[in-house]
């Protein structure tokens, strides 16, 4: 088994590939207007629709409602990504503006890291290591 992606449902499917894409400078390619991937090496970040859900199981997932998953996305420097999504040390309008839940901060495992809101309100968190250790864990 390998684990290949996990999909976001939402209720505005353009406004969250618009900030993916902005936040991670992957383009999202679009099956229908209910359905995008944003694509890297390691794995897919698929947003959806709330109409995909009767697809499934009607009711079974609810748009912005998620209070538990972190999604996360390895990145060179975390510092940089923080600036781009909010427009730090910029002008007013350069950033995404991404609501900050806890700015750029060393953990204790060895990632430098950068938690953030997605406009549904999912936390995403973007990581980078700062550590051999770290470093190590990552590679596969």
């Amino acid at each position: 088994m390998d684990f290949v992606s996990i999909r976001i449902i939402t209720g505005d499917v353009a406004r969250l590939v618009d900030f993916y894409e902005r936040a991670t400078g992957a383009r999202a390619v679009w099956a229908t207007e209910d359905f995008a991937e944003l694509r890297t090496a390691r794995a897919t970040l698929a947003i959806a629709s709330t109409r995909t859900v009767a697809l499934f199981a009607p009711g079974c997932a609810v748009a912005a409602d998620n209070r538990s998953v972190i999604t996360e996305f390895l990145v060179d420097d975390v510092d940089r990504v923080h600036q781009d999504l909010t427009g730090a040390g910029t002008s007013a309008d350069a950033g995404v503006v991404a609501d900050v839940v806890a700015g750029p901060a060393t953990m204790p495992w060895g990632n430098r890291s950068l938690l953030v809101r997605d406009p549904d309100g999912n936390l995403v968190n973007f990581f980078a290591p700062v550590t051999a250790e770290a470093a190590a864990r990552l590679a596969r």
